[in-house]
């Protein structure tokens, strides 16, 4: 969670106590770190406020109602223990955490946790928070981005320009504005992340098209009508208007579905924007015995949808599937279309990479194939301040 001097301090205290430390941090999607902006880092008032909301929390068993920090769910393992026991150069604890028996701790908040450092580096899952600094927003953005994962995010401003730069910028699946970080509903806050908190083809749980990637979606129906005298039998012909009708379905589906937000909840005290985000770049590989004018048609048609995405498309054809995936993890690409056949060897390689391979049959249907080019991105934002309206 990024916290801004423009934040109401109250507030970003709460949430992020709340974020951090509710079912003992094991949330996947819990706060491990607070990215302080300028002077929030030093404020007196913010640390105060911040040891004694942890100082305050009632540690106890999940079956006592009193209990806002319940036991973990066996003993720490030992990233945890590390976290929990052990401080790096630099650091020193703002709350220590104390153990009360095998799996139950009180909390513990570590200031001075440096970029690129273990902790900020390592997903622990458990009841520690740690404090960095940042001079301003872009390295804020920077630190909160340098991770290989990407669930969840959060940001506590009041200025409209900050939230709206750190929304544009943030890589994360599930993007939190003044609120806290957990707690993602159904539809309203449809869940999964970037990067590698996201294997396969990124659908979120409980959005749009999360049942749809379990099927194996095929071409069906009647081809494109051509014009009277057309000689049906031409290939070059028949390719044209097979691309043309892609051309056509990839439009609608951009201006209608891929490039406008959505808020299907419409709420007045909280927008849950969900929308998509074109990925960088994406390879086609052409597959064992991919040869002919379909397999050249198809691949033509893919990079027209990913264009119109705007993203970049990395060809692979003749060489081994080893230094395909190769090539793919040192672009930094997370998905691999194939036309033709698919060979064993590149998927193994690549599940090892966690990158998702689709070898589903091309279609021209712009709903099915574009997705192949984006991301998908919830971002909720409170819109109220003790329950006035903002």
């Amino acid at each position: 969670m990024v916290i801004t001097p423009n934040a109401d301090l109250d507030l970003a205290v709460r949430d992020l106590v709340a974020s951090a430390f509710g079912h003992a941090g094991q949330k996947c999607s819990a706060a491990s770190l607070a990215i302080c902006v300028g002077d929030v880092y030093d404020s007196d008032r913010f640390r105060r406020q911040l040891r004694d909301a942890v100082e305050s929390l009632v540690v106890g068993p999940a079956d006592d109602l009193r209990t806002t920090v319940n036991g973990l769910i066996g003993p720490p393992g030992d990233d945890l223990t590390r976290a929990l026991t052990h401080l790096d150069p630099g650091e020193e604890w703002l709350v220590a955490p104390q153990q009360i028996d095998e799996r139950t701790w009180r909390p513990g908040v570590r200031l001075g946790v440096a970029e690129g450092s273990w902790f900020h580096r390592t997903e622990c899952f458990g009841p520690v928070l740690g404090l960095m600094y940042a001079p301003d927003l872009d390295t804020a953005i920077r630190i909160q981005n340098g991770t290989g994962y990407g669930l969840t995010g959060g940001i506590h401003s009041l200025d409209p320009d900050e939230i709206d730069r750190w929304v544009e910028e943030v890589e994360v699946g599930n993007a939190y504005v003044n609120r806290t970080t957990t707690g993602a509903i159904v539809q309203r806050q449809p869940f999964g992340g970037w990067k590698r908190s996201s294997i396969g083809p990124g659908a979120k749980a409980g959005g749009p098209n999360y049942v749809a990637q379990f099927g194996v979606w095929s071409p069906v129906g009647a081809d494109p009508v051509m014009p009277d005298g057309a000689d049906p039998a031409d290939p070059d012909l028949d390719d044209a208007f097979w691309l043309a009708r892609a051309a056509a379905s990839d439009g609608r589906a951009w201006a209608e579905e891929f490039s406008v937000d959505h808020d299907p909840t419409g709420l007045f005290c909280e927008s849950n924007v969900f929308r998509y985000r074109p990925l960088t770049a994406v390879m086609v590989r052409i597959g064992a015995g991919g040869a002919g004018r379909s397999v050249l048609r198809e691949v033509e048609r893919l990079c027209a949808g990913a264009a119109v995405c705007g993203v970049d498309v990395v060809l692979s054809t003749d060489e081994p599937p080893a230094d395909a995936v190769q090539r793919a993890v040192d672009a930094g690409i997370e998905r691999i279309r194939v036309v033709g056949g698919l060979e064993p060897e590149l998927r193994d390689r690549a599940a090892g990479h966690g990158i998702h391979v689709d070898d589903s049959p091309v279609t021209t249907s712009g709903r099915r194939e574009l997705l192949c080019f984006l991301r998908e991105q919830s971002v909720s934002r409170t819109l109220h301040r003790y329950g006035n309206l903002v």
